[in-house]
């Protein structure tokens, strides 16, 4: 069985991507549904997933100090070049880094590692498929690994439900999480906004794309608020090799839609609702020719 996988990100937040994802769902015809933006996921909050399975997820291993074999020699607070340990040879393990530096210097073996849970994985059902989301703990590192985990359970979901598309909503920016999301799709829908600010992510966002040579797509939202700008974000993307699929307009039910906890193709008819049904007819023509 070949899944498409299709991933919508978008260069900063607040452009509206999970909005737009969220939408793409209500429409598809039986897609696996995936939430990698761990760091703050808010998908759930318009699907409203009903909880199936879920486990801990261990991140970067940190260290610990046996007081009862700690000899107060102090050698690994000079090693540690993260100041992860106080005065009192205690770790901080907010401050560690996981370099286990530490581990090679004590002479008495009192440095150790130890894995810690940071985060949570869930695997859910929604009323338009099976759903797979993880939440990073506050604080923690690594989001970049723990979205590859949820990556490989989309995968198991997929395999599990006989679902041969995904839709993924990826972490705003292009540092790692956004790299680990992108990792083996086959196409990329870019969210943008008529603004100084989105321009430039969308711009960054495309390069990471172009980086890993995938093929990006982009839509942007809200068009209206700022014409001129719009017009010169799709002149760019014309000038890149960018096909821009649809220009959303601004539609107040999209708040509305966001209150009733429903999506706002589910919402209402308005202008915003037929413009991603648009948009969905685009990207599913686009996945095709991408065969």
């Amino acid at each position: 069985m070949t899944v498409k996988r299709l991933l919508v990100i978008s260069g900063k937040g607040g452009t509206g991507k999970t909005t737009v994802m969220a939408s793409l769902a209500a429409l598809a015809e039986e897609p696996v549904l995936v939430d990698c933006d761990v760091d703050a996921p808010d998908l759930h909050l318009l699907l409203r997933p009903r909880l199936e399975d879920s486990y801990e997820y261990h991140g970067l291993e940190t260290a610990v100090i046996d007081p009862d074999l700690c000899t107060r020699c102090g050698l690994c607070r000079e090693a540690c070049r993260f100041d992860a340990i106080t005065e009192d040879l205690v770790v901080d393990g907010v401050s560690c880094e996981g370099c286990t530096a530490c581990t090679h210097v004590c002479p008495e073996g009192a440095a150790s590692m130890m894995r810690t849970v940071t985060g949570e994985v869930y695997s859910s059902s929604t009323r338009f498929g099976p759903m797979a989301h993880a939440r990073l703990r506050a604080g923690e590192e690594a989001s970049g690994k723990l979205v590859m985990e949820v990556r490989g359970l989309a995968d198991r979901l997929a395999e599990e439900h006989g679902r041969e598309l995904m839709l993924i909503d990826g972490p705003p920016g292009i540092g790692c999480p956004a790299i680990s999301a992108l990792s083996g799709v086959d196409a990329i829908l870019i969210v943008a906004e008529p603004t100084l600010s989105g321009r430039q992510g969308l711009s960054r966002v495309v390069e990471l794309a172009n980086h890993f040579d995938l093929p990006s797509m982009a839509v942007m939202n809200r068009t209206d608020l700022n014409p001129e700008e719009a017009d010169r974000i799709e002149a760019w993307c014309r000038e890149g090799g960018v096909r821009v699929l649809e220009r959303l307009p601004y539609d107040p039910s999209a708040t509305d839609a966001m209150i009733a906890g429903k999506t706002v193709v589910e919402h209402d008819d308005g202008p915003l609702s037929r413009a991603l049904r648009v948009l969905w007819d685009d990207l599913r023509d686009a996945l095709e020719e991408h065969q």
